[in-house]
């Protein structure tokens, strides 16, 4: 309760102070805080603004004058009929108007103040609010003081004109003094005017700081501009290192301020008077190279004079420095310092260049032991430097001479070149060796080195022109650069460069090729070396080209097959030898493949060309494409003489009938040891025939039930059936395989499902289902397939393949063609009623449990969980009085 009272009290003075705001708060109309002290004579601008108003954005503004008590109108904005009489003339004549610079402020100038203007200014301004709030006019006193600032220039110095070289030195006063009776303060500033308007230099501010103006930071830094004062109120300009820039009217800027009862510094009034006129004349300076073009020769010495001349008189010195440059329009930055001499006559250091000053204007620059890199374009540049007071020197002009060209011709040692063939080849691959001499060697010295670079050009008939091609060359430092041309062979060494002696150069074509055949030539290049250890090339001399050329002829190659035993049967042994000859090959080998060419009716090679065995040209037998495991050792191919070969074939089956023959192909030596193929032969077919008149054999496929459910068994039968000559049992064996095609139609690789072999083995290819096979034999005749627990990917066509075997009369077993059925179709469909059936039964059983249960929980819920006893209130009963017995 305390805390709410206290709050409760403070209310109403939060409301006095809110009210007190608002009626506080008004029109403001401000004037500079006085007294203004003014210098009789000068303008005077005292300026007046409004704000916090009410109505339109532009204000009027009224102005008076008190000298005393009365104040007298002066000038408004709005009343032209608003002055007084006694400044009327004043005012029309524009000694006194008003200046506005905003809608809310204008300012009251007086062109010329004079001391009768001394005293009160009043500004006001009309009402333009809704209501009377805040202050609507304000005064403002001005004391007006007499004018004691005197400006002069400097008594002692008769001429205001000066004429100075560039980089003097010169020096400008001025005299400045007030007698004012008010505490004021000068502020001076040294000005010059080199075209229409004047730049400040250098100024000493009211408050005792040195302020350069724009451009003279720098040189104001380093003392090149500085203001010094001195005696009698004196400011002297000190300028050193002048240039053609600092030419030009000079003046002394000298204004007065005070400062005002605010504290800030106000300006007074401001004088000037111009000291002098100072021209800079600039120095001439001339520089020429005493020659013009100069051609010396390597190992001489070069001399050139540079001469400067300059209309520039005391004291000065020269700096001269040498340059180099490749080209004649390179700038100084591009060039190259050779050497120089500063304006102390210190010459920086080399060893085979010297400067030297022959007289006041002459410099000799002289270099020794020239070669063929100093060729180039040499020009002088010269500077001229002045001492400046404080002992330092300064740099006031310079210039740079023409460049004079100099060619420094090279001493080209004289030999020739020779070229000649040591090995040439006169088949592929055969070696070939050149040789590059260098002969009638003359001039040459210890610096001179010599190198080699190979060259390959086509030989073309007639007259085509062919450019060469670099094979490789070699640098200063003989080292090997490759061409384009042979780089992998070079990479390899089948292609070797190396020198023989110390002025011979050998090329060596380890295995030369056909593509090698064409015409060559060495370049001998003769490399000199300069002063700094680089080698530079003088000279190139070509040889003349050798041609490398061999006759060649077509390579052709003969094949004869013949027969050893022209009739033989069954179960004997096959034999033919291969005779080969061969023309234009160098030390040939041979490599020899036996094929067979197998009737159409073969299945087991739709292509009907079978590859047997092969012996290739270092005697190594490989068996090919023979996939008959029970006759590994059956086929043997040997190599009888160095063109003749033997093939053998033992226990020869019906199924080996055919045209044989025999594949030969020539090799020849090639490069790094290898064996480069150079013709294929064909021989004559060897034919194998068979005269039999046994059995033909038919299979066929069979099903019952082509169509069936999944998960159950499918029964395919392969039926075999025997035509012509009737057979014992034991006489025949058979091998069974069975295929699938997953499609409808035969547009995919058969699947190999199961085989049988006839020594009675079953092999059974990998499944990923779950069903599974079975391959039996039920009688001589018949094999029988099962697929138990048939699935939807058991369905497509399906077919056997049987490879029949009958034994002949002396008890060797015959291979018989293949024989293929035609496939059958297997499908597979889904049982609804079985598929469902064990799912039906367990949903209704699980629900039939689920409800049994849910009733027993309801009855044990409601028989004991949920019993409530519930007991009757006990009422009295009363019999009601009748109303007579009340």
């Amino acid at each position: 309760m305390g805390h709410r009272g206290e709050r409760a009290s403070c209310l109403p003075l939060l409301l006095l102070v809110l009210l007190l705001f608002a009626f506080c708060r008004g029109r403001i109309v401000r004037v500079p805080k006085g007294p203004l002290i003014r210098v009789v004579g000068t303008e005077v601008a005292i300026p007046c603004s409004v704000s916090d108003y009410d109505g339109p954005s532009e204000q009027n503004f009224d102005w008076e004058f008190s000298r005393e008590a009365d104040f007298v109108r002066i000038v408004s904005t709005w009343d032209s009929t608003f002055t007084s009489e006694e400044y009327q003339k004043r005012v029309g004549r524009g000694d006194i108007k008003l200046r506005r610079s905003s809608n809310d402020a204008v300012e009251l100038v007086i062109r010329s103040i004079q001391p009768a203007d001394q005293g009160r200014y009043k500004c006001s301004t009309p009402s333009t609010d809704a209501t009377v709030q805040g202050n609507y006019d304000a005064e403002v006193q001005v004391k007006v003081i007499s004018d004691g600032l005197s400006v002069s220039g400097s008594k002692a110095r008769s001429s205001t004109s000066l004429r100075l070289s560039e980089g003097d030195s010169f020096k400008l006063r001025c005299s400045a003094i007030t007698t004012s009776p008010e505490h004021t303060h000068l502020h001076v500033t040294w000005q010059v005017k080199s075209g229409s308007s004047w730049r400040d230099i250098l100024s000493l501010t009211h408050e005792g700081k040195f302020q350069p103006g724009p451009g003279y930071e720098e040189r104001y830094r380093s003392g090149d501009v500085r203001l010094d004062t001195g005696a009698n109120d004196t400011y002297r300009l000190s300028v050193s290192q002048a240039s053609s820039a600092d030419g030009g009217a000079y003046r002394c800027l000298v204004s007065e301020w005070v400062r005002g009862a605010d504290g800030s510094w106000q300006k007074i009034q401001e004088k000037s008077v111009e000291i002098a006129t100072v021209s800079i004349q600039r120095t001439a300076l001339d520089v020429v190279i005493s020659t013009s073009n100069v051609s010396v020769t390597e190992r001489d010495s070069l001399d050139l004079t540079c001469n400067i001349t300059t209309d520039r008189s005391g004291i000065f010195q020269a700096e001269v420095m040498w340059y180099f440059s490749a080209s004649p329009d390179d700038t100084l930055s591009d060039a190259q310092l050779l050497l120089s001499m500063d304006h102390d006559s210190v010459v920086s250091d080399s060893t085979l260049i010297s400067l030297s000053h022959v007289d006041r204007n002459s410099y000799r620059l002289l270099v020794r032991d020239v070669d063929v890199e100093d060729s180039g374009y040499y020009f002088c540049e010269a500077a001229i430097w002045v001492p400046l007071h404080n002992g330092s020197w300064h740099k006031v002009v310079e210039r740079t001479s023409a460049p004079v060209s100099v060619v420094v011709t090279a001493l080209e040692p004289d030999y020739d070149v020779f070229l000649n063939a040591s090995k040439t080849p006169k088949f592929s691959d055969d070696p070939t060796e050149l040789n590059c001499r260098i002969t009638n060697v003359q001039d040459t010295e210890a610096n001179i080195r010599f190198t080699v670079s190979w060259y390959y050009r086509e030989h073309l008939p007639g007259d085509d022109v062919v450019g060469e091609e670099l094979l490789a060359s070699m640098d200063a430092d003989w080292t090997l650069l490759l061409g384009d041309r042979g780089r992998e062979r070079i990479q390899n060494g089948e292609i070797i460069f190396y020198k023989k002696s110390a002025d011979t150069f050998s090329m060596r074509i380890q295995w030369t090729s056909e593509s090698d055949r064409g015409d060559y030539f060495c370049v001998i290049s003769a490399w000199s070396r300069h002063r700094n250890n680089s080698w530079v090339k003088s000279k190139d001399v070509a040889s003349t080209p050798v041609n490398i050329f061999w006759a060649t002829q077509d390579y052709t190659l003969t094949v004869e097959a013949v027969k050893l035993k022209p009739f033989f049967v069954a179960g004997h042994t096959f034999e033919m030898t291969c005779k080969v000859s061969s023309k234009n090959i160098k030390t040939p080998r041979y490599s020899v493949l036996i094929t067979a060419e197998k009737p159409l009716t073969d299945q087991s090679n739709p292509n009907g060309t079978t590859r047997i065995i092969s012996l290739n040209q270092d005697s190594v037998v490989r068996l090919e494409d023979w996939t008959d495991q029970t006759r590994v050792d059956g086929v043997v191919l040997e190599k009888v003489q160095e063109n003749e070969f033997r093939y053998r074939m033992y226990q020869t089956q019906i199924s080996d009938a055919g045209l044989y023959r025999c594949v030969v192909t020539a090799w020849s030596p090639g490069g790094g040891g290898m064996w480069r193929e150079a013709v294929n032969g064909l021989s004559n077919p060897i034919q194998i025939d068979f005269q039999t008149s046994g059995p033909v054999f038919n299979v066929s496929v069979h099903s019952d039930s082509p169509t069936i459910y999944q998960g159950e068994v499918a029964d395919l039968l392969c039926i075999i059936t025997t035509e012509g000559m009737p057979l014992e049992p034991d006489d025949m064996s058979f091998d069974v395989s069975w295929f699938a095609v997953r499609s409808f139609a035969l547009d995919r690789e058969p699947i190999l499902l199961v085989s049988l072999d006839r020594r009675g083995i079953v092999t059974q290819s990998r499944r990923n289902g779950s069903s599974d096979l079975s391959l039996e034999r039920i009688s001589p005749l018949e094999f029988r397939l099962r697929v138990h627990g048939c699935e939807d990917h058991d369905f497509g066509n399906h077919y056997c393949a049987v490879t029949p075997w009958v034994r002949s009369a002396t008890g060797v077993w015959q291979r018989e063609p293949d024989i293929k059925a035609k496939p059958i179709f297997l499908s597979v469909k889904m049982d609804v009623l079985n598929a469902f059936k064990y799912p039906l039964l367990i949903g209704i059983g699980l629900a039939t449990v689920i409800g049994l249960l849910s009733c027993l929980i309801g009855y044990c819920s409601s028989r004991w969980c949920c019993k409530k006893e519930v007991q009757e209130t006990r009422r009295e009963r009363r019999r009601l009085m009748s109303m007579e017995m009340d």
